[in-house]
C-alpha cells in the first residue's frame, strides 16, 4: 500500500494553519475510503421544501394521509434530498478542489429515507487517470454510499470529477 499524509491542513506560518478542501490529482490512491462527517439528520422540512424547490408533488413525499396508506405508514423522502445530502457530504474530501464534475452512473436507492433519519456517508476511489484533452489534470471516479445511522444503505452511486495536478493548481499558487 502507498504511504501518503492527508491532513487537511496547510502551514502556511508559525502556530498557523488553513484549512484545505479536496485533494489534487496526485494525492489520490485508488482503494482510499474517505468517511464523511458529521452526519446530517433529515428533517420534514428539508424533505417538503426540496419537493416544492424541484416541482416534484408527489403525495408520496409530501402528503402523511397519503404516506399513511403505503406500505411504509408515512411519507418518505425525495430520493432528491437523500441524494443532494450525501452527494453534498462528499465534496469536501473528495472533489472540493474539482474544476469541473463530469457526471454520475449507477445511481442507486435500495432502502428509503424518513424524516428524522441521520445519513452517513463514505466515499472509495475507484480509479483515475490524466484527462486526455487537458493533460495537467486527471479524472477521479469514486464510489460514494449513503447509510442511515442504522446501518441502512439508502444510496450508492459513481461520480468522476475533474482535478488540477500539481502542476496545474492555480489556487495552491494563489494562497489558498
Amino acid at each position: 500500500m502507498a504511504e501518503h499524509r492527508v491532513t487537511g491542513y496547510k502551514r502556511i506560518g508559525e502556530n498557523r494553519y488553513r484549512e484545505v478542501i479536496g485533494f489534487l490529482y496526485e494525492d489520490f490512491v485508488v482503494g482510499d475510503v474517505f468517511e464523511h462527517r458529521p452526519g446530517r439528520t433529515v428533517t420534514e422540512a428539508d424533505n417538503v421544501l426540496m419537493s416544492m424547490f424541484s416541482m416534484n408533488p408527489s403525495p408520496l413525499h409530501i402528503d402523511a394521509a397519503y404516506g399513511a396508506h403505503t406500505p411504509w405508514g408515512k411519507p418518505i423522502v425525495s430520493s432528491l434530498v437523500t441524494f443532494s445530502i450525501v452527494c453534498g457530504m462528499s465534496v469536501r474530501s473528495t472533489s472540493g478542489r474539482a474544476v469541473a464534475n463530469l457526471g454520475w452512473d449507477k445511481v442507486r436507492l435500495p432502502h428509503p429515507v424518513f424524516a428524522g433519519d441521520t445519513l452517513y456517508a463514505e466515499s472509495r476511489i475507484l480509479a483515475k487517470r490524466l484527462s486526455e484533452k487537458q493533460p495537467t489534470r486527471g479524472i477521479v471516479t469514486c464510489e460514494t454510499t449513503g447509510r442511515t445511522s442504522t446501518g441502512n444503505v439508502v444510496l450508492t452511486f459513481e461520480r468522476s470529477f475533474l482535478v488540477p495536478t500539481r502542476e496545474a493548481d492555480t489556487n495552491e499558487r494563489a494562497g489558498y
